[in-house]
């Protein structure tokens, strides 16, 4: 019988590429049919290994799990960018490749970043999920999100809605 390790550790600059390759095939799986394709591809081309690696260097909260020498998934967090939300904290991305979806791993990586989040006095918590996204909703109800706002964005010409699902400490 052989062990395989789980880790879940914050993502350091020389992570770029595994994490922007991770974003490509989690964003392919989860908007495909939802997001219209040339928007898809514009907002997956922007995610490059640069960018990441830019961002990871200015600080950005990524966390990525291992699941042995593979990247599963990755969660992106922060302060809440909402200024109308009252809610400390937010989840800004949380993406498993497809092959590591169902397993618990989001649970895993959404509970690490709850709790770096609070760790630095951020108590509450919201994210916010297309409407179209089945999964995300479904997942982030699971968790006992609660839907706290409704918004809407355009991706090229076709506008879809999106809901705010919150967590209080």
């Amino acid at each position: 019988m052989s062990t395989v390790l789980i880790e879940i550790r914050r993502a350091k600059p020389a992570d770029a590429q595994v994490v922007a390759e991770t974003h490509d095939e989690a964003w392919r799986s989860a908007y495909q049919g939802i997001i219209p394709g040339p928007e898809l591809e514009k907002l997956i081309n922007r995610r490059g290994p640069v960018w990441w690696e830019n961002a990871i260097a200015k600080g950005s909260r990524v966390a990525m799990l291992g699941f042995g020498d593979r990247v599963a998934g990755y969660v992106n967090y922060g302060r809440n960018r909402a200024r109308s939300l009252f809610y400390d904290g937010e989840i800004y991305e949380l993406y498993l490749r497809p092959e590591f979806q169902g397993l618990g791993f989001g649970r895993r990586l959404f509970t690490a970043a709850r709790r770096d989040l609070a760790q630095s006095g951020l108590k509450s918590l919201v994210v916010w999920a297309l409407t179209d996204n089945d999964p995300a909703v479904n997942f982030y109800r699971a968790l006992g999100g609660r839907a706290v706002a409704r918004s809407s964005e355009r991706f090229g010409t076709k506008v879809l809605d999106k809901v705010a699902y919150a967590w209080q400490q």
